[in-house]
């Protein structure tokens, strides 16, 4: 089976070919040159001097985001293209788990930084599991340096960071990380189309493909124009339906390293006893915003015992107050019906338990090393109907 593998997601253009297990070809630069200018001329130079057929070729890997806003859309259509013209799959490789994978192999935990700009990185927290598979144990996302710092010391374990972000933060991952930790070396610290490539078999043998026509960048954030858009726009919020599932699936995903799977949502809106609510940002008129779902809440009413299993917002639309929307309109939409709602959260979760004590929740309980991936308690809240 073979393989090209496409990254032009940060500062780096990577293209490579992987054969089997044979790294034919592998192409990076990052030097004073826009992706525009730099990926189909590499990847015309190692098609030409490995004598590559593309007829020959299995499927595309693209770095998948997140990333630069350019850089994620150059290497989508280049990766579109070649998919529609030779009719193979695409393979979407989360950014980050590529990066981490270049460190295929290590005890530590591996932790990639890719600069987002406002103090905010694009970053998670992987680890090599007993037979080198890779695993997530803070799914990729962006948050501020501080907050991805307070949950790498509270796993305990020695890291090693990576990416564009590393000499962005330095100084402040100095001062903030209690672990001991290290920077990956040169070669082994940026995006390797290579590495993608790899991955993308056991992706393939999973059958973790999608057409040309299907693949879309992960921006993980809105770009300035839809952000401009959005301040037009509302939130609506509404049951969710058998259509939204495939959706809220892959925000869930997004989301926990322990995700509930489609199955899990379609169990749960069938059920009489089970209320699922989801969030879509509307303009005035009703039409959506790109067709997407911002988030979603769930719970679960056993005899007025109101046991909330789900809050997710989708990373994009965090910090717009979505979460807090979804939780206040299930409260008031349920009314009567629930005597007391219940949750747990993860200990470590500060943004959530700070909305939900905000709501009146009270904590009651704990559970320790509730959690998986990482371990971690589980707080208890609950809250009484008024």
């Amino acid at each position: 089976m073979k393989i090209v593998a496409i990254d032009s997601s940060g500062l780096v253009a990577s293209v490579a070919i992987v054969e089997d297990e044979i790294l034919v070809a592998e192409y990076n630069i990052q030097y004073k040159k826009t992706h525009s200018q730099t990926l189909l001329p590499m990847l015309d130079e190692i098609k030409r001097i490995t004598e590559l057929s593309f007829d020959s070729v299995d499927a595309i890997a693209i770095a998948a985001g997140p990333g630069s806003f350019t850089g994620l859309r150059i290497g989508s259509a280049t990766a579109k293209a070649l998919g529609f013209a030779l009719e193979i799959p695409l393979v979407e490789i989360p950014t980050l788990e590529g990066m981490a994978f270049n460190l295929y192999g290590t005890d530590k935990l591996v932790c990639p930084l890719m600069d987002a700009r406002r103090n905010q990185v694009y970053t998670g927290v992987y680890a090599f599991s007993p037979g080198n598979i890779l695993t997530a144990l803070v799914p990729q996302c962006v948050v501020p340096i501080d907050e991805i710092a307070e949950i790498i010391n509270k796993m305990g374990r020695e890291v090693i960071f990576s990416g564009d972000g590393v000499p962005i933060y330095a100084e402040q991952l100095a001062s903030l990380i209690k672990v001991p930790f290290s920077f990956a070396p040169a070669h082994l610290n940026r995006q390797r189309a290579a590495s993608l490539a790899v991955l993308a078999f056991e992706y393939m043998k999973a059958g973790k493909t999608v057409s040309a026509g299907a693949h879309q960048p992960h921006y993980f954030r809105l770009s300035q124009a839809e952000q401009a858009k959005m301040a037009a726009f509302s939130v609506l919020i509404r049951p969710m339906n058998e259509a939204d599932i495939e959706a809220i699936s892959e925000i869930e995903s997004r989301t926990f390293s322990m995700p509930w799977k489609a199955a899990d949502f379609l169990a749960m809106i069938t059920a009489d006893f089970a209320h699922y609510y989801v969030a879509e940002i509307v303009n005035p008129n009703g039409e959506k915003l790109a067709g997407t779902l911002a988030g979603a809440i769930g719970m679960r009413n056993i005899s007025g015992d109101g046991q909330i299993t789900n809050i997710l917002v989708d990373v994009p639309y965090r910090r717009n107050g979505i979460g807090e929307k979804l939780l206040k309109y299930m409260l008031k939409d349920l009314g009567n019906e629930v005597e007391v709602y219940s949750l747990e959260v993860r200990a470590g979760n500060s943004a959530a338990i700070s909305l939900y004590e905000k709501l009146g929740f009270k904590k009651v309980g704990s559970r320790p090393d509730f959690y998986e991936a990482p371990v971690e308690d589980a707080l208890l809240y609950a809250k009484t109907r008024a």
